[in-house]
């Protein structure tokens, strides 16, 4: 199937060729018809399969019959809940690039940002509005926005929505838009919570799985380092000088202070690099994440999260200083290099305490990961995790430890 076998305007045609896009992705030709058919969606797909075109095509194809019936409308009929303000821009960005030879206004507002222009975005008028739900309800609020004009609603990334803690305003909205006629909801993956959501907010939906298997790692040029847990940041800085040199990575970290401390033994020792979390300001993650797209530095430090459906082209490597406990956002991770037929490549350093989390890994992609010999801080295979003894606080008889009456201080 391509592009030109979906029945879609000549316009949208148009702006999808210049793009360089021809074939549909799996998840494209299975949810576009189903869009198309005005049903509601239910899908799971990871980052990189074109799910932003899954729903940003059908539905640019749905306003432009009514844009061009009605050009006096001016108000959002489409809306698009995201997560993340990056994310927000991102999805706003695509769905511009599709709609370049029609009248259909796309806009997008995100909170973190001066709500002026926003405002004026708003009066000017936008059919579909991409939007974080704080930032919404906000200009809402004020009314800016009538969610009750809303005829279709996307909520993207559901499963880091419901993580981010976004829930009650995502169910504010949904009482607030009574005229939604057709719902999609895009993630990751859809755990039992997601399901949940899924039972309130569609209405038969179908379900569109596309698979997390083997065919990203296929893809991608794997090494493993096993490695003690203290000799991890001296390993980094080791493979950034021997094996990355002036590649692009992004290195995973699992929280936000470990992203800190990856970034200041990077930034201590002459590499250039930039963080990414939820901590930073919006400001300072936009530059960030634009210094590493520009390749103004060749290394970004982020968590899952504040990475999640990013879209950074040509990324070189995939670092894993810390294995992710699920295995599949260890093929969601690796997945970010080797796209558009580039060969990409993925380091992940492996302690004792996470070689169950690698077991389970190399069970889902179907083959062990190849362990690298060239290794400057090697651990034994067989190494067993260390075992943390709780601290007791038994004292000897007859004597009065610094945990008693007598001898106890205040520590405020």
């Amino acid at each position: 199937m391509t592009f030109e076998d979906l029945p879609l305007s000549t316009a949208i045609q148009q702006g999808i060729a210049e793009l360089g896009h021809h074939t549909p992705t799996p998840v494209q030709e299975k949810v576009i018809p189903e869009v198309l058919r005005r049903n509601d969606v239910l899908a799971s797909a990871q980052t990189g399969t074109g799910k932003t075109g899954a729903f940003a095509i059908p539905l640019l194809q749905l306003l432009y019959k009514q844009v061009s019936k009605d050009p006096k409308v001016k108000h959002p009929l489409i809306l698009i809940l995201s997560p993340t303000r990056e994310l927000a821009v991102q999805i706003e960005e695509n769905i511009r690039s599709y709609a370049k030879f029609t009248d259909i206004k796309s806009g997008v507002v995100f909170g973190g940002a001066s709500m002026q222009p926003q405002i004026n975005l708003l009066k000017d008028g936008v059919h579909i509005l991409v939007a974080t739900p704080g930032r919404l309800l906000d200009l809402r609020k004020q009314g800016y926005v009538d969610l009750e004009k809303i005829e279709i609603l996307v909520l993207d990334e559901a499963d880091l929505m419901l993580d981010m803690g976004f829930i009650d305003e995502v169910q504010k909205i949904i009482r607030l838009s009574p005229n939604i006629e057709q719902r999609l909801m895009f993630s990751a993956t859809i755990p039992p919570k997601v399901q949940d959501l899924a039972k309130n907010l569609l209405q038969e939906p179908e379900r569109i799985e596309v698979d997390v298997n083997s065919s990203a790692a296929t893809e991608v040029d794997q090494k493993l380092y096993l490695v003690p847990k203290p000799d991890k940041t001296e390993l980094l800085l080791f493979v950034m000088r021997n094996v990355v040199k002036e590649s692009s990575v992004l290195i995973f970290r699992r929280t936000k202070f470990g992203v800190e401390k990856a970034f200041d033994s990077l930034s201590k020792n002459g590499f250039k690099a930039e963080a990414l979390h939820g901590d930073k300001s919006q400001s300072d993650r936009t530059t960030a994440l634009n210094k590493f797209k520009n390749k103004e530095v060749n290394i970004l430090v982020a968590t899952d999260v504040a990475a999640r459906g990013l879209d950074i082209d040509l990324l070189d490597f995939v670092l894993n200083f810390d294995i992710p406990n699920l295995p599949e956002v260890y093929v969601h991770r690796i997945g970010r290099t080797g796209r558009a037929g580039n060969v990409g490549a993925s380091i992940s350093f492996c302690s004792a305490d996470e070689r169950d989390y690698i077991k389970n890994i190399e069970k889902l992609i179907g083959s062990k990961i190849p362990v690298e010999e060239n290794n400057p801080y090697p651990q034994d295979k067989d190494a067993k995790p260390p075992v943390h003894k709780k601290q007791g606080s038994k004292h000897k008889k007859g004597r009065k430890g610094s945990g008693s009456k007598s001898n106890k201080k205040r520590w405020y």
